[in-house]
Order: C-alpha cells, then structure tokens, then sequence
C-alpha cells in the first residue's frame, strides 16, 4: 500500500488462499461482510506522521573483528536485511569509498522500489554494492541497472510481488565491461573469481529488491520457488567476437552508438542450456537446419509468460558465442535471417495452444493486438522476429546455445555514466586484484 502512494497501515480482509483456486467455494465472503463495512466506514489508520526518516549509524560489539562481523551478519539476518551469505560490514568507510564510483551525490533519488516503496538513493545503492562485496567502479553500471528496472514500461512492482520467479537479467555493452572485469566468455554467469563483477552487482540488486523494495519471500514477493538466480544475471556482450556486419545488443534493441556503454534489463522468469551442436555425420548446411530446429523445440512452449512481452518487449534472451556467430557469419548469415529463422520455427499450433489453456489467456488480454493473434495458425510467440533478445556471448566454443525465457513487457535500456575519476579506480582495481588485461588472466 505505501509503495502505491497510501498508507502502510492499510484495511485489509484477507482470505483462504483457496479462494483462488477453480471453483472455490466463495461463501466465507457473505460471512465476513462485517469486516468490508468496519473498513469502508469505521476503520481509522494508527500512523500519525509520515515522511523519511535517516536509521541512526550502530555499533556492534565483538570480542575481536572476526567476532564483530558475524555478530553483524547474525544481526543482518534477524532483522531481514541479509541473504543467507556472508556480507561485508557496510560501514561508513567501505560506503563512502563505493561512492567515490560516481559523481551523482550520495541522497540523489534513483526511484522508487516496489512493492513496499522503498526509495533507492546513491548511497542506498552503494550500500546495497558494499554489502555484496563490490567496487567502486561497479557503482555506475549498478546505478544504471537499477534506473532501467524502475522505468514503468518494465513494470517491475508485478515481477517483485509475482508468484513467479522472475529476475533481471542485464546484459553490458561498451567498454567499460572489459574496464572492471565483467566477463563475457566461459562462465559468465559465474562465479569467476577473475572477473567478480557481474556476481557482485547482481547481488547488490537483488539486496535493494528485498531491503528497498520489500520482496521478502512470502511477505513481499510471493514467488512459489522463488527465482533461480538469487544473484540475477549480470554479464557483458562479447563484442571483441561480434561477427563483422553485426551490431552489438545496445545498439540494435536501443540505437546506441557502437561503443556506448549501456545496460539493457529484461525480466526472466527461467534459464536452460540447450545443446544444438550434431553427431559430426552431418552436412554443414544440415547442421545449421538441425541445430536450428532443435533450439526453436524448446522455445515453442505454450507459455503464459510470452504474452507479457508479446508486442513491445521480448519472449526472451537467446544466447550464442562468438564462435558460433562467426560460423553462421561465414555461411552467408547475418544477425536478422538468425532470428527470423528461429522465430518462424517456434511457432505453436492452435492445437497445443487449446490443449495448454494458452488460448484462454490471449482471448481473456486486454491487448487488442494480442487477442488477435489467436487468430494465426500457428501463433507465434511474439508479434514480431525483432522482439526476439540474441546476443552474443559465451566462450569460444560452438555447442550449446543459453536461453533465458522473458516475461518482460519491455527490454529497457539506459546509458552508464562513468564517474572523471575512472582511471584511477581502474588503477586501484589492478593493484587491489592483479592485472585485469587478458594476457593475465589464467
């Protein structure tokens, strides 16, 4: 309620979950009709003020540090703030060098967090990036991140309170992935102890979605399950592997000049590796038909989540390495014929649509265009083959394909603003962690 702009303390009828099952018995409404009325007419709220209010600096005893710090973690755990692992102490030193990753002062409002409505400040952010263990120079592209959640055409207040498992997925592109070690190769979803950012920066989301905007399990965000990346996915384009006459993702989904760094944030809601590599039997030109056929296989479900970003977001990312790009590349395709081609083989028939109950669902949108689209046999998992999210990235080999099922009415992008100050936190970066050039790498 507060994060819809009223008051926290709300009059509320609550019910039997049940009730919201087919063909539930409604007769505990008529029984509690007493209630609506005492909350319509008589019902008075306890709060007598309202505004912001800054928490007090605390101290935590401890025999010694290392006592001191899982005293804190304990405390953060008690209190909710936490996620189960270990956090660094955000104390005023470690927030204060975070912020020295921007040039926005620290009580800038970024936006606002739902459900509970939590404002996200710079320096909430940064506090948020202390406690998981980042950078500075991870501040920009966290603040970024954050910004494109909260951009309403994403509607991220259902995807926090859902009963679902969505969670950002934010995909880099630009320079600065390389400059503070974001990975784009093998295991770029982590963890990579030579390239930490992407799990930090996730991670520091994930605590402003729970501490900022209330997704609790069971008490804020009512996910069954609860998404499968409680870190989300943080992670850069390979654009050193981008086959020549491609664009990049930012600058084909938003028109961003090559070499902008950007963020673009999709809601996902499920992740699967698919192998589409053949037995070696095979013509090259029978692979790619094959390969092609047997992603398009698990994309073409009857699912309800591609009706969120049926005409203007995503039905989700498909990922594929450079590798791979570089093949298809040199067989005469560009990045359009890819995506035609696999969305024209993920269509669904009418039959499986009826079978599934997905026809219900688009008869029953709000979306004119989306209930038209019952009327294509087959239909189509978007409007179109462009909302379909193909990025390149993953480590150089051509086997697998990575698909992140969307349920993202948008796919929203902003430009990451770099502090004056970058060099020399890159500088630090190499002194604090080892050179971060590839040669050094391992």
């Amino acid at each position: 309620m507060s994060g819809l702009g009223f008051d926290a303390d709300a009059s509320v009828v609550t019910f039997p979950i049940d009730l919201f099952m087919a063909e539930s018995d409604l007769a505990p409404v008529e029984t509690q009709g007493a209630e609506f009325a005492e909350g319509l007419t008589d019902w008075k709220p306890a709060a007598t003020e309202t505004g912001l209010r800054n928490a007090p600096m605390i101290t935590v005893p401890g025999e010694d540090y290392e006592d001191a710090a899982n005293q804190l973690h304990n405390w953060f755990l008690m209190n909710t703030w936490g996620d189960g692992l270990p956090i660094n102490p955000p104390t005023q030193r470690r927030v204060a060098w975070i912020l020295e990753g921007t040039d926005l002062p620290g009580d800038h409002i970024v936006g606002k967090l739902m459900p509970r409505g939590g404002i996200v400040t710079t320096e909430t952010a940064a506090v948020a990036l202390a406690m998981a263990g980042g950078r500075p120079e991870y501040l920009p592209v966290l603040l970024a991140a954050i910004d494109a959640i909260l951009d309403p055409g994403l509607n991220h207040a259902f995807w926090q309170a859902s009963s679902g498992s969505q969670f950002p997925v934010v995909i880099v592109n630009g320079p600065i992935a390389k400059q503070i070690r974001l990975n784009a190769g093998f295991g770029l979803l982590g963890p990579d102890p030579q390239r930490p950012a992407g799990l930090s920066i996730g991670r520091a989301i994930r605590l402003l979605q729970q501490n900022v905007g209330g997704a609790l399990p069971g008490v804020g965000t009512m996910a069954i399950f609860g998404p499968m990346r409680t870190t989300n996915a943080v992670f850069a384009e390979d654009e050193d592997n981008i086959p020549e006459g491609w664009k990049s993702f930012a600058s084909d989904r938003h028109g961003f000049e090559p070499g902008t760094n950007a963020v673009s944030v999709v809601a996902c809601s499920g992740a699967m590796n698919i192998m589409r590599r053949g037995t070696g039997k095979e013509t090259a030109e029978e692979e790619i038909e094959q390969s092609l056929n047997r992603v398009a296989r698990y994309l073409s479900q009857a699912t309800f989540h591609y009706l969120a970003g049926y005409e203007q977001g995503t039905p989700g990312v498909l990922m594929m390495s450079g590798a791979l790009a570089e093949r298809f590349a040199e067989m005469g395709w560009d990045k359009d014929r890819f995506k035609q081609a696999i969305w024209d083989r993920t269509k669904i028939s009418r039959t499986d649509l009826e079978a599934c109950g997905l026809s219900q669902w688009l008869e029953a949108d709000s979306r004119e265009a989306v209930r038209a689209s019952l009327e294509q046999d087959p239909w189509p998992i978007s409007a179109n083959a462009d909302n379909l999210a193909f990025v390149v990235a993953g480590g150089g080999h051509p086997t697998h394909n990575f698909w992140f099922q969307a349920n993202s009415p948008r796919v929203v992008g902003r430009r990451i603003e770099t502090p004056g100050n970058l060099p020399n936190l890159l500088e630090c970066a190499d002194r604090d962690l080892g050179c971060g050039a590839d040669v050094c790498m391992i």
